[in-house]
């Protein structure tokens, strides 16, 4: 929607959102029609811990340039960034073609979106925003997993140890949660599930080490907070 149109919708669910128990960290939403980059000062004073964005809207250097003022006040602001599945502006189809079963999104643009996204910010975002905390949803669609086909193509390798880079294990079990530590290592995952829509592997898939890192450890790193204590 245009800014004027999609103002009083994304007021009306930030504020929502931070009405709701102080406990519950909330990712404040912005227009991008255009980004405006006070927006994210803006809903940080006001509670938000973060800022998140669809994988769409920094899914090349075209689109992370148009997003470079929301990164920069994020950046500057100490504040983390979550890249969630969705389009960016300006699509001119349909996120899920007429037809398809209700899987087919999750599974193809949801996964194509992320790892173009990933791929994106490590390749042109990160040199730009060298200490932006990043988590990406959904084990940025398994982009990590491919560091040997970007290697092999020229691409920067270096991306999967990277500290600032997060991923969420919405919607992935043990096989996939395991393949991509064994990549970027346990210290850049964080748990997260895909309530209501889909139930959440349990947290201790890995084990209890794992398990105290997802939830509390790397949590409070990704947030820029101290640790909380985890139970047993």
């Amino acid at each position: 929607l245009p800014r004027a149109e999609a103002e009083p919708l994304l007021d009306a669910h930030n504020r929502g959102l931070l009405d709701l128990d102080p406990r519950l960290g909330v990712w404040g939403a912005v227009s991008l029609r255009p980004p405006v980059a006070l927006d994210v000062d803006d809903l940080l004073a006001a509670g938000a811990v973060g800022i998140s964005l669809p994988a769409g809207a920094l899914a090349g250097p075209r689109s992370l340039e148009r997003c470079a003022g929301v990164l920069d006040r994020l950046e500057a602001n100490n504040a983390p960034l979550l890249v969630h599945p969705g389009p960016g502006p300006g699509r001119a189809q349909a996120y899920a073609e007429p037809g398809a079963p209700g899987w087919w999104p999750a599974m193809t643009r949801y996964v194509g979106d992320m790892n173009a996204a990933w791929h994106a910010f490590v390749a042109f975002g990160r040199p730009r925003h060298p200490r932006l905390r990043v988590v990406f949803a959904m084990l940025a669609g398994g982009a990590p997993l491919h560091v040997e086909r970007l290697g092999a193509r020229g691409g920067p390798t270096a991306s999967v140890a990277d500290p600032g880079l997060f991923y969420d294990t919405s919607s992935y079990g043990a096989r996939t949660i395991d393949a991509i530590v064994r990549v970027v290592g346990v210290d850049q995952v964080v748990y997260g599930s895909d309530r209501p829509v889909v139930d959440p592997a349990p947290a201790s898939v890995l084990g209890p080490a794992a398990r105290a890192a997802m939830v509390a450890t790397n949590v409070a790193r990704l947030l820029g907070e101290r640790p909380a204590a985890v139970a047993a």
